[in-house]
């Protein structure tokens, strides 16, 4: 029999993550080729975009091509408006036009009125002239009715040309009546040209003083609902006309707002008589003007249409300048490599292997390639974040929530996690595959949960916060079982496993300018696991062999369950004392956000206040049970008899259901969460209980969800920049117009990139975290000598 193997097992063996990774950077690489061309193409102005394109999506949510529109309400457009007046700015907004242009107009006023105020009515014909006037506000809102490109328009902007003060924007478009009066004639469409050219000079001016001249494009007419006297509208005389304008105006500098089209096209079937638009497109089109105006006085995250990149801190210079030097060094590391192989002199390097798996590899002495070089991979990586999140260079559109794409995703991905189901060489409950496969389950929920913004949804919110709550009660029973069984609570053990949580996220708070809570996932997993190791190590030190023949020692263990309890207690029970124990410096940075508020730390930390003593809790009931025989997990059977293990299954079932029929009955995600806290063990009880009592599910797994496992908290670190945009209001896109395959593209690259992050990761450990105690303390100093100026620079001490 031949050894040689097939074409297609050798094609199977280049299906790695290496491999993988080589794509993803092709990708990257690629897209940004086609985003440069097509900024040089059409420019960087996202306003243009705003203005020029966009489409509706599954929900009839209007969405700009490639930036993210904020949903101004009522209040949030008069905030804006009075910022602008408050530095002395008066605001102009003038419509011209015709009847359609009127109802823009009244739909405008009518979102700027307050909430009280009386509603104004659309007239049922044309007005000659209509004014809104806000003092408050420094605001006048003016409609001049002119149906045609008529002398009393071009004098119009004339006499704006020649005033010390000009409107601030024009909004103006009109055609109809033209049409209607001289029966779709098309000399009718040369006059309009020839009228369309005077204005160009007076529009040039114009904006010379900083007036912003938009030329609303004509909507499509409905010819089914279309009255009988109105049967020379058509839509192919309405795109002459439209065409006229783009090409007299498309040289001025007047702005065609082509996305007004667009906008009606898409909504024309609900109009009631075939010409005039309904209500929500005019809110639409309302929404894309003051996106225009306001974005980038307000800095709203969810609206980057119009809006300007934020500017660079002298911190992240510094931080990009250090990454840049890195991959130098790594350059002419790898130049000089080349060069000795190149004479005949290769370079080796050799180091000791770890003696088991849980020892960490020390890195050999005198050896920095691979620090540098695992350093340059990482200024990579941070570059391409930077520029995914920081920056207008690729784009970034809303969120988009429906039943079918919150669902149909999760649905496909567990049934595909089942199809890589595997035996595991492990019997143990919640074995090391076990624990894996359940929290990369856990995160590719948690994924699908942001890309969706299912947020507003209060059962599916309640959901994804006992997901959280697991990983913290899975913090504490890992850490648990392992100082139990291997009394390990050593200093060097504590900083491996703080480096491996906070590497990734301290370098993108140096890199991305935000603090350390924005990523509130990792401040959780570090202040609890500082909890539960002070637990552990706080004398006396409880251990299974120290238990074994000393009973006292239960009730020490108890006391210490008694005093961790008593203070998170006290600490839920006065806001006034948490908050004056955490903004206490210079630990005040750490819970604090951008506007030094704790309020976000207190939510998050309330909410999973005993998650971790659950966690404990459990693991020693469980070493417990195993210790005096009540189950036995060493083999494949189940767990209990025949009685026990339909009794188990049946309360597992009903407290998952109980839970889940208690979050239906909460009108409030506020009345939900005060009551989160206590039973958000019933549903993660009752998972552990249905997935270990039968032997056949206990050893059994889901490599697919175990390697997302293993790399979960770079993804949900990860996902922050690289797949979600604009701090998580928004979704990345690098391929605009094909949502689903923009997901699938942004997806692989996020993943990939996540694993890498990992791998290096676990590289730099080593040399960040020796093996000799005396070594971390003195990196730990270095650390603490970088992170004073840094502090002091931002107001930690």
């Amino acid at each position: 029999m031949s050894s040689d193997k097939s074409r297609i097992e050798k094609i199977i063996d280049q299906i790695n993550a290496s491999n993988a990774k080589k794509i993803a950077l092709l990708l990257v690489i690629g897209f940004a080729c086609y985003h440069g061309i097509l900024h040089v193409r059409y420019g960087t102005n996202s306003c243009k975009w705003l203005l020029s394109d966009g489409r509706y999506k599954g929900d009839q949510e209007w969405q700009p091509y490639g930036c993210m529109l904020h949903r101004y309400t009522k209040i949030d457009t008069r905030k804006c408006l009075r910022y602008i007046a408050f530095y002395g700015t008066n605001t102009h907004f003038v419509f011209m036009g015709d009847k359609r242009v009127q109802d823009l107009y009244v739909t405008f006023i009518n979102h700027l009125l307050e909430e009280d105020a009386e509603v104004l009515r659309s007239p049922q014909e044309l007005a000659k002239n209509l004014t809104h006037i806000d003092n408050k506000l420094k605001l006048k809102v003016e409609f001049f009715g002119m149906p045609f490109i008529s002398k009393q328009m071009i004098d119009k902007f004339r006499q704006w040309q020649v005033s010390k003060e000009s409107p601030s924007i024009i909004i103006a478009g009109c055609a109809l009546e033209s049409i209607k009066l001289s029966n779709a004639s098309l000399a009718t469409v040369e006059e309009y040209k020839i009228n369309l050219t005077r204005l160009v000079l007076p529009i040039n001016h114009l904006h010379k003083k900083k007036t912003k001249v938009l030329w609303a494009l004509q909507e499509p007419i409905n010819p089914e609902k279309l009255l009988p006297e109105l049967h020379m509208i058509s839509n192919n005389v309405i795109n002459l006309y439209n065409k006229a304008v783009i090409e007299i105006l498309h040289f001025s500098e007047a702005e065609l707002w082509r996305s007004i089209k667009l906008v009606g096209e898409g909504m024309m079937s609900e109009s009631p008589n075939g010409i005039y638009l309904t209500a929500r497109p005019l809110q639409y089109d309302i929404q894309i003007l003051i996106n225009m105006y306001c974005n980038d006085y307000m800095n709203f995250n969810d609206g980057t249409c119009c809006s300007s990149t934020e500017s660079y801190t002298t911190l992240q210079i510094v931080t990009f300048v250090i990454l840049c030097m890195c991959v130098t060094v790594a350059v002419i590391m790898i130049f000089y490599r080349l060069i000795m192989k190149w004479r005949g002199r290769p370079i080796h390097e050799y180091s000791a292997l770890p003696e088991n798996e849980l020892q960490n590899q020390s890195p050999a002495p005198g050896s920095y390639y691979n620090l540098f070089i695992s350093l340059a991979k990482m200024a990579l990586i941070m570059t391409y974040f930077f520029v995914c999140d920081r920056t207008n260079f690729f784009m970034k559109e809303n969120k988009y929530y429906s039943e079918f794409s919150f669902w149909l995703p999760i649905g496909y991905i567990t049934v595909l996690g089942l199809f890589f189901t595997e035996d595991s060489k492990y019997t143990k409950v919640l074995h090391r595959d076990q624990l894996n496969e359940w929290k990369g389950w856990m995160q590719v929920v948690i994924l699908v949960y942001h890309i969706t913004g299912a947020s507003r949804i209060l059962p599916i919110n309640m959901h994804i916060k006992v997901l959280i709550s697991s990983y913290l009660f899975l913090l504490g029973y890992e850490q648990f079982c392992c100082v139990w069984r291997r009394g390990d609570i050593g200093i060097v053990s504590f900083f491996r496993v703080l480096f491996q949580l906070n590497f990734m996220t301290v370098t993108l708070c140096l890199c991305m300018n935000r603090p350390y809570q924005f990523y509130y996932f990792v401040p959780l997993l570090s202040f609890w696991y500082l909890m539960t190791y002070c637990f552990l190590a706080f004398p006396p030190h409880i251990t299974a062999q120290s238990s074994e023949n000393n009973v006292m020692q239960y009730f020490y263990l108890l006391i210490k369950f008694i005093v961790l309890f008593t203070v998170i207690t006290i600490l839920f029970m006065s806001e006034v004392f948490f908050e004056k124990v955490f903004v206490t410096r210079p630990w005040k940075a750490l819970f604090v956000t951008t506007d030094d508020d704790i309020r976000e730390w207190w939510f998050r930390w309330k909410l999973d206040r005993y998650s971790i003593m659950y966690g404990m809790s459990f693991a020693l009931i469980l070493l417990l049970a195993q210790r005096y025989n009540i189950y036995d997990d060493n083999n494949h059977s189940n767990l209990f008899s025949r009685g026990l293990a339909l009794t188990g299954t049946l309360a597992a079932i009903i407290g998952i259901g109980c839970y889940i029929f208690i979050t239906f009955l909460c009108s409030t995600e506020l009345e939900c969460s005060e009551i989160h806290s206590y039973i958000t063990f019933i549903p993660i009880v009752g998972y552990i209980v249905l997935r270990n009592i039968s032997g056949v599910l206990r050893t059994r797994y889901s490599s697919l969800f175990a390697w997302f496992g293993e790399i979960s908290l770079e993804l949900f670190i990860s996902q922050y920049h690289i797949w979600l945009a604009a701090d998580t209001h928004g979704v990345l896109v690098l391929i605009p117009g094909y949502p689903v395959l923009n997901v699938m593209i942004t997806s692989f690259i996020f993943v990939c990139a996540s694993h890498e992050v990992h791998r290096l990761t676990k590289v730099l450990l080593p040399y960040a975290v020796p093996s000799d105690w005396k070594c971390v303390l003195r990196n730990f100093i270095l650390f603490l000598a970088v992170l004073v100026p840094i502090g002091i620079n931002d107001g930690m001490f």
